[in-house]
C-alpha cells in the first residue's frame, strides 16, 4: 500500500510517497521546503535519496524562481523505449555479439563520434535546428563555451553517445515476450557544462543580494531578472539536446538489432520522459514552474518508464494524474548507497552472481551500478500505486553500461 508521511517542520510542508528514507535525504527535503520561494509543498517520490543540494526522487514547485542545482548538470536527463515485432525467441543464441554491435554503434562511457566522421553528415544535420539556439546563449554568456574544449565539435560528437555511471541500453522482453529496447541518458558533456555555469551564476547572484541559504547549492534565479530568462532559455535547450540525444541512440542501436535479427517493425509510439527537468505547469490553479529532479511526470493516461538496477525488471506505467504528487511519480529504483560505498561493499564476482542469465559488463569498472546498491524495485512500486499502474513488466537480456 502507498506511503504518505507529512514533515511541517519547515516553511511548507513535505509530502513523502516512502518510508525508506535516509537523514540526509530527509535534512536535504527540509532545506529546500525552507525556501521562501517553494510553494504549496515539496513531494518527495519513493526513489528518494540524497542528491547535491535538492534531493535526488524530489518535485519542487517554485513560484517565480527556479533552482539551478534542484535540476542539476545532467539537464534533461531521461528515458526512451520502444516495443518491436520481434519476440524473445527470435533474438540471437549469441547475446554477446549483440551487445557488441550495439556498444560498435553507440559510443559508451568517455566514446564519443569522430568529428572527421560526422562533420557535415545526416548526424551534424540532426543537431542543426539546435545550432542557433545555442549560438545566441553562448553570445550571452561565453563563459560556457570556455569551459569546455573544442566547444562545438564536442557537443555535435556526443549526440547519440550514452555516457557513463547509471545511464545505459538495454534489449528487454516483456510479459508478452515480445522485445524492447530501452535506454537512459542525458545533455551529456554540454548538459553538465550548462547546469555547472548556472549554478555557480545562481550561487554568485545569491550573494550578491546577501541572500541567506540552508545550502549554497539551493541558490535561486528570481523571474524578471535576467538570469533567470537566460537559464530558462538554456536549460530549454539542454533538454532538447537530451531528448535529440535519446532520438539519436535509439535509431543507431535499431538499426544494430536489425542487423541480427529477422526483419521486424516498431509496435506502438516511442515513450520519452525527462526526469532531470523543469517545466511551466499549472496545479492548484496556480502556474508554477515545477522541478522534477529524478522524477517523470505522470499526468493521468500517461505513459512513462520506470527502470529498476542491471539485475531488476522494470516497468512501463501509466499515470494517475495524482495532484498531492504535483502528477509525478518515481524516475527508476534510486541508490540505496553511495558509489563509493558499494565498490567497497562489492566485487566482480558479487556482480556477476547479482547480473546472472544477463549479457553485460561483470567488470569492476561498473561495480558501483551492482542491483545491492539500489533500493528494491519492488518495494519502490508498491509505494507508488496511487501515482501510477503498471502497463509492462520488462526483464533485461541484454545491459550496455558505459
Amino acid at each position: 500500500m502507498p506511503i504518505v508521511t507529512t514533515m511541517h517542520k519547515a516553511r511548507v510542508p513535505v509530502h513523502i510517497y516512502t518510508d525508506d528514507i535516509d537523514h540526509a535525504a530527509l535534512q536535504q527535503l527540509l532545506n529546500v521546503a525552507s525556501l521562501p520561494v517553494v510553494h504549496p509543498h515539496v513531494a518527495a517520490m519513493p526513489d528518494v535519496h540524497a542528491g547535491i543540494g535538492a534531493t535526488v526522487g524530489s518535485v519542487i514547485p517554485t513560484r517565480g524562481a527556479v533552482i539551478p542545482a534542484a535540476v542539476g548538470v545532467d539537464i534533461g536527463c531521461g528515458m526512451n523505449a520502444v516495443r518491436t515485432t520481434l519476440t524473445a525467441s527470435q533474438l540471437p543464441d549469441n547475446l554477446a555479439r549483440l551487445r557488441s554491435a550495439i556498444e560498435a554503434a553507440v559510443p559508451v562511457g568517455l566514446g564519443q563520434h569522430d568529428w572527421d566522421k560526422v562533420r557535415g553528415s545526416s548526424h551534424a544535420r540532426a543537431g542543426r535546428p539546435l545550432n542557433d539556439r545555442l549560438d545566441r546563449i553562448v553570445a550571452k554568456h561565453g563563459g560556457i563555451m570556455k569551459m569546455q574544449r573544442k566547444f562545438v565539435q564536442t557537443w555535435i560528437c556526443q549526440l547519440g553517445t550514452l555516457g557513463g555511471g547509471n545511464h545505459f541500453v538495454e534489449v528487454c522482453i516483456d510479459e508478452e515476450e515480445r522485445v524492447w529496447i530501452m535506454l537512459h541518458s542525458g545533455s551529456r558533456g554540454i548538459g553538465n557544462v550548462i547546469g555547472r555555469y548556472f549554478i555557480a551564476a545562481a550561487q554568485k547572484d545569491m550573494r550578491r543580494h546577501q541572500v541567506n541559504l540552508p545550502d549554497r547549492d539551493l541558490a535561486y534565479f528570481s523571474e524578471g531578472s535576467t538570469l533567470f530568462d537566460d537559464y530558462v532559455e538554456a536549460v530549454d535547450w539542454a533538454q532538447d539536446y537530451a531528448l535529440l540525444n535519446r532520438s539519436e541512440m535509439m535509431r543507431r542501436a535499431l538499426e544494430a538489432l536489425a542487423r541480427h535479427v529477422p526483419p521486424f517493425r516498431l509496435d506502438g509510439e516511442a515513450i520519452n520522459c525527462h526526469h532531470n527537468y523543469v517545466a511551466r505547469e499549472t496545479h492548484g490553479g496556480e502556474r508554477l514552474y515545477v522541478t522534477r529532479k529524478g522524477a517523470i511526470s505522470a499526468r493521468e493516461g500517461e505513459l512513462g518508464i520506470i527502470p529498476g538496477s542491471m539485475g531488476a525488471r522494470s516497468y512501463v506505467v501509466r499515470g494517475k494524474g495524482n495532484p498531492d504528487a504535483f502528477c509525478s511519480c518515481s524516475h527508476g529504483a534510486g541508490r540505496r548507497m553511495s558509489r563509493s560505498e558499494a565498490k567497497r561493499s562489492f566485487d566482480r564476482f558479487d556482480l556477476a552472481a547479482q547480473t546472472e542469465g544477463i549479457e553485460c559488463r561483470k567488470d569492476a569498472g561498473v561495480v558501483d551500478e551492482i542491483p545491492a546498491a539500489y533500493k528494491d524495485i519492488e518495494q519502490v512500486m508498491a509505494h507508488q500505486t496511487d501515482l501510477v499502474e503498471v502497463v509492462h513488466t520488462l526483464r533485461q537480456v541484454i545491459c550496455i553500461k558505459g
